[in-house]
């Protein structure tokens, strides 16, 4: 048993060396396989970071790229955004502009309104002063009509009123050696025999037609006028008439007080009021350069002054004779014809105003010959 155990053991121990000699060839073999695998494993690391640089780098250009795009499109909409908050504001100053002139247009046309409303107010106040003083001048006209148709009688007719009843009792009456008067007008007018009239008690004048023509020239000026009427001399019809008309109708003795009358007259603030002859007032000795009842200031020559003027509101009142308040009624008739002209008042073709006109400058005219109507005889 001792043999066959001892023969095991050598057939172990054999086969020991045998595997033990496969074991370190294999050792041997697994280092260099090791080896390899390691020189094997840092080319793939090398390969491995080699690639991942090369995708590290490729992503990265696609993230610049991305980055680029976006911040392109970025700055393409601040653009757009730019652009359209450019055409905003250049919007919103537009309106601003159109707003501030609106505005300026809404106060200058409220101002004009406000001024075209103050300018009719004044002109109707101006009408309503006017024809208060027409009014109190008829008023006055038409008493003093009243007195002298109540004066006027059958038995004492008034010979301002009947101007036939002088011309007749001059021609017709005559005084008897008695004393008595005796008209015969009628009966050397109208004989006993009825058949034939006597030439030399019958005179038959003829009755004068009074015709006009008019002047191209005057005519001319007047239609400038016209176009453009104003109270201007500087037109050539004004100037024409201030020196052929009112400046002789309303040149008297005392050249000042001419002069404010003739102010007075163009701004139309001249006032004639009748006198009440029963309470005629004392002249006293400070006042006598505006006349008296029985002396014109204008003129100065002594005269019994039914009227008297006051030039403006806060003047002082100034008696006149009968040929200056025609004098002066004259002007003051021509100021208001061409004053209605002005503003529109008159209806008539461009020819009947002219002769109006010039009715009015023969009234001057005459006037300043000294020729007036009276009121009381």
């Amino acid at each position: 048993g001792r043999i066959q155990k001892n023969k095991v053991k050598e057939m172990w121990g054999c086969q020991s060396l045998s595997l033990q000699q496969p074991r370190r060839e294999h050792g041997m073999c697994s280092v260099k396989c090791h080896s390899d695998l390691c020189l094997e494993h840092g080319g793939l690391s090398r390969l491995r970071s080699s690639s991942l640089e090369i995708k590290e780098k490729e992503i990265r250009e696609k993230g610049s790229e991305i980055l680029r795009e976006q911040l392109d499109a970025a700055e393409r909409e601040l653009k757009l955004k730019d652009k359209e908050c450019e055409r905003l504001s250049q919007v919103r100053n537009q309106l601003e502009q159109e707003l501030e002139e609106l505005t300026a247009s809404l106060f200058e046309e409220a101002h004009k309104m406000v001024h075209e409303a103050n300018v009719k107010q004044a002109a109707a106040q101006k009408q309503l002063k006017e024809a208060q003083g027409k009014i109190d001048v008829l008023q006055a006209e038409v008493t003093a009509l009243k007195t002298l148709v109540l004066t006027s009688t059958p038995s004492s007719p008034n010979r301002q009123l009947h101007p036939q009843l002088q011309a007749s009792g001059a021609r017709g009456a005559y005084k008897h050696a008695g004393g008595h008067v005796r008209n015969k007008s009628m009966s050397s007018v109208f004989p006993s025999s009825p058949g034939k009239l006597e030439a030399s008690s019958l005179s038959i004048q003829p009755v004068a037609k009074e015709d006009r023509e008019m002047d191209s020239v005057l005519y001319a000026e007047f239609l400038m006028w016209r176009e453009r009427p104003s109270l201007d001399r500087s037109s050539a019809l004004l100037s024409r008439i201030y020196r052929e008309d009112i400046g002789p109708c309303l040149s008297f003795t005392r050249s000042e007080l001419s002069q404010l009358v003739q102010s007075a007259v163009e701004n139309n603030s001249l006032t004639i009021e009748p006198v009440a002859m029963s309470a005629l007032p004392m002249v006293k000795a400070s006042a006598v350069e505006c006349g008296g009842p029985k002396k014109c200031a204008l003129s100065g020559v002594s005269r019994l002054c039914r009227h008297r003027i006051k030039l403006g509101d806060k003047g002082s009142y100034y008696y006149i004779s009968p040929a200056s308040r025609a004098r002066i009624t004259a002007v003051c008739n021509f100021f208001t014809y061409i004053r209605y002209i002005q503003q529109g008042l008159v209806r008539h073709n461009a020819e009947q105003m002219f002769w109006e006109v010039m009715r009015l400058r023969r009234e001057m005219t005459v006037a300043k010959l000294g020729f007036y109507l009276t009121d009381q005889g």
